[in-house]
Order: structure tokens, then C-alpha cells, then sequence
């Protein structure tokens, strides 16, 4: 990918940030670590929760998006991190064989007027499944980037 600064975060401009498989043992490992409840970490007792099944942790969805969207869409070397984010909503649950994928959608560019060797995108994040479900949105996440030199 070539670097991105602040400037190539153009407003209206939407970009699809890459797909994940999502398997079985991932979804084991993040949960008996993070998030070990029963419908995300024992799939015999997942299967007599309301979602049938075993289901990836929302918080899970959340770091694959955050993968996808660092290797795709916003440059580890003009980054400088994240003040804050909006709402979250996980709208689906995510299963054991699910494809996900990441569409941002830039909403605002400014350039800071104290620091203006950088600025903020706002973006808005939706995760969709292979067949272009939206499983997670995420509104008003804000990043941090360095302007071209």
C-alpha cells in the first residue's frame, strides 16, 4: 500500500479495507482470553443460547476490523493514533466460517490549526459478512494523521 497522509483521506471518498476468514479456534482463543462467556467460548453450550451457535465476541469483530483497516486503509507510518470513536453497534452475530470484510467512508479531513503537520479524518466503519451483511458499523472514528511534508 502506498503511504497515505491526510491530504489522500478525501471527504465522500469510500474504500473497501481487505477480508478475514473467521474461524473456530480464532473465535476459542480470543474469547477464553477476553470475552469467556459460554456462547463464545464452549460451542456444545452455545448451541442452547438464543444465536444457536457459537458466536465471535463483539470485541473480537472489533480488533479484525482494526487489523483489516491498519494494513488497508490507514498507513502505520503516518498514523498517530485514535482520540476516540463513536458508537459501536454489533448488529449480527459472527459464526465460525464467515468472511468479513471492512467499507470506510471518509466523512470529514481537517488540518489542525495548532499542529498543522497533521490532522483528523472522521470515518465511518462498517464490517459486512460474505454476503454483504452489516455485522458491525462503527460511526465517527477518528484518526490522527500526518499531513504530506
Amino acid at each position: 500500500m502506498p503511504t497515505r497522509y491526510l491530504e489522500d483521506f478525501i471527504t465522500g471518498s469510500v474504500a473497501e479495507a481487505g477480508s478475514v476468514l473467521v474461524t473456530e479456534d480464532e473465535i476459542l482463543d480470543f474469547a477464553r482470553s477476553y470475552d469467556p462467556q459460554p456462547f463464545h467460548t464452549d460451542p456444545a453450550a452455545a448451541k442452547n443460547w438464543p444465536y444457536g451457535g457459537l458466536i465471535a465476541s463483539g470485541w473480537h469483530t472489533a480488533a479484525m476490523m482494526m487489523r483489516l483497516v491498519v494494513d488497508n486503509f490507514i498507513d502505520g507510518e503516518t498514523s498517530l493514533g485514535s482520540p476516540g470513536l463513536g458508537p459501536i453497534r454489533w448488529k449480527l452475530p459472527v459464526r465460525p466460517g464467515d468472511v468479513l470484510r471492512v467499507r470506510a467512508r471518509v466523512l470529514d479531513n481537517r488540518r489542525s490549526q495548532s499542529k498543522p503537520d497533521r490532522g483528523t479524518v472522521t470515518l465511518e466503519v462498517e464490517v459486512l459478512n460474505q454476503c454483504d451483511e452489516v455485522v458491525m458499523t462503527v460511526e465517527n472514528w477518528i484518526a490522527l494523521v500526518l499531513a504530506r511534508p
